[in-house]
């Protein structure tokens, strides 16, 4: 989850841009089920009839409960990056972060971490000129 408690101008945006994302995504793929379904289903099986747009995302969840299960998947994956992380030296660990941190942004991190990471950075603004 991304952490939108802090100050910077910014980071409540993006992480309401992320959320609409993952909304327009799930509408999208339900609206690919309903396609598929009706294009494919009534005319293979006698008796299938078309759906709509909610019965496509239900098809969906129950799809995910069936298939996937309730709690995700790739908990393994997790478990193993975990072990990994906990076999690092700190010096390896603050190199990962930096690596993240370079790649990601530190758009929706702590003001306090963006402190402990930039020292004699605290507190100055930059004054623009070039």
């Amino acid at each position: 989850m991304l952490k939108c408690s802090t100050d910077k101008s910014g980071c409540t945006a993006r992480c309401i841009k992320i959320g609409l994302l993952i909304v327009a995504g799930i509408a999208a793929i339900t609206w690919v089920v309903m396609q598929l379904w009706n294009c494919l289903l009534p005319d293979l099986f006698a008796g299938v009839s078309r759906i709509g747009y909610w019965q496509a995302l239900g098809v969906l969840v129950l799809s995910r409960i069936l298939f996937g299960g309730l709690r995700g998947g790739g908990h393994g994956h997790w478990r193993e990056r975990r072990a990994h992380w906990e076999s690092m030296t700190p010096e390896e660990r603050q190199q990962l972060k930096g690596r993240f941190g370079s790649r990601w942004g530190k758009c929706c991190s702590s003001p306090k971490a963006e402190a402990e990471e930039n020292p004699g950075d605290a507190g100055s603004k930059p004054t623009g000129s070039v």
